[in-house]
């Protein structure tokens, strides 16, 4: 009897103990979201990083004292396989157990840019560089290095029109040419779509004829309802054999920042004046958004073969050259009041 009343206690214990045990292994395992305000350390996980080096790199932070455990728990856990690349805002006051399972569930700093429709080369490497922190010279001598062009399939000289604007959440960390690959692959993912490539056939243009017609619509719409009506003007122009006459390729042939244009500036000798030449020009003259691009694709099914803008914003479209020259003449009539008023 006294025995079994040993045996019994002697159970009890081990009971108590394991429970005992197991609550402060939970309490050491689970993160709470107390666990992770405070101070936070800012570490970079390089891409293919072993979990030796991850643990170098926490180590060299301050963030574990114990490598070899750090490892060991995350190769048990399964942790190992969740740990990812990137930049991380660490708390500092996580133990191992609990350090392993945040990495393995944290998502990379991301750094947010705004690239607005129509920019050019230069100035949206110069917004890139300017909020990640990159180097402007790289990105620009990318954009207009033919290999790096090659690699996409662009067999151009540079990657005007293909930097698609938007806004990005980046990841921080990553490289110039990591960077620009998006923007360019975000392009190309347009011209993926099943509904795309079935236009493009029958309108017969390529992917680099649809983006430059796309950044004269780009220079021209302000507003995105007039965007599919601007594309199929031009591209019965074309159709007809007739210049197309946009006053956005003379803008990218003449310095300094868009103006009023001047008769002179309408026979500059240049490829990109198509008040001289026929066709369109040798390619984009800016960096089109998704709307100037599908609208372009997926042209309005229209007649008309002229438009003029009509002093808000907004333009008058006309099927014949006589509904045109009297578009022309209101227009004028608004601009020498506004003159007047001035």
């Amino acid at each position: 009897m006294i025995r079994n009343n040993r045996k019994i206690r002697i159970i009890l214990l081990i009971i108590a103990l394991i429970f005992f045990l197991s609550v402060d292994i939970i309490k050491k395992i689970s993160l709470k979201d107390s666990d992770i305000q405070g101070n936070k350390i800012e570490i970079l996980i390089p891409k293919g990083s072993s979990l030796v080096e991850i643990a170098d790199i926490l180590y060299n932070n301050g963030l574990i004292t114990d490598k070899d455990f750090f490892i060991m728990w995350a190769r048990l856990s399964g942790t190992e396989k969740k740990l990812q690349a990137g930049h991380f805002y660490v708390p500092e006051n996580l133990n191992s157990v609990q350090l392993a399972t945040y990495l393995s569930q944290a998502k990379p700093a991301e750094l947010y840019v705004t690239l607005i429709e129509g920019w050019d080369n230069y100035q949206i490497t110069e917004q890139l560089s300017k909020s990640l922190g990159l180097n402007l010279r790289i990105m620009d001598s990318l954009c207009t290095d033919s290999a790096f062009c090659a690699s996409f399939g662009i067999n151009k000289p540079d990657l005007i029109g293909y930097l698609l604007p938007n806004t990005y959440a980046f990841n921080k960390g990553l490289s110039e040419s990591e960077v620009l690959s998006i923007l360019v692959n975000r392009t190309l993912s347009i011209f993926d779509r099943d509904s795309v490539k079935q236009a493009m056939d029958e309108l017969n243009y390529s992917r680099d004829q649809i983006l430059t017609l796309a950044s004269i619509v780009e220079g021209e719409a302000i507003f995105d309802d007039e965007r599919a009506t601007i594309a199929a003007v031009y591209l019965n122009r074309l159709k007809k054999g007739m210049r197309l006459q946009a006053d956005p390729t003379i803008q990218f042939i003449i310095d300094g920042p868009p103006r009023r244009l001047l008769y002179k500036d309408l026979e500059i000798d240049s490829p990109y004046n198509t008040y001289r030449y026929y066709g369109l020009p040798p390619g984009p003259i800016n960096n089109p958004g998704i709307k100037s691009i599908l609208a372009t694709i997926f042209a309005e099914k229209v007649k008309y073969l002229y438009f003029v803008a009509r002093g808000d914003g907004r333009h008058t479209f006309s099927n014949t050259l006589k509904e045109h020259n009297q578009a022309k003449l209101a227009f004028d009539k608004i601009r020498r009041e506004v003159r007047r008023q001035r």
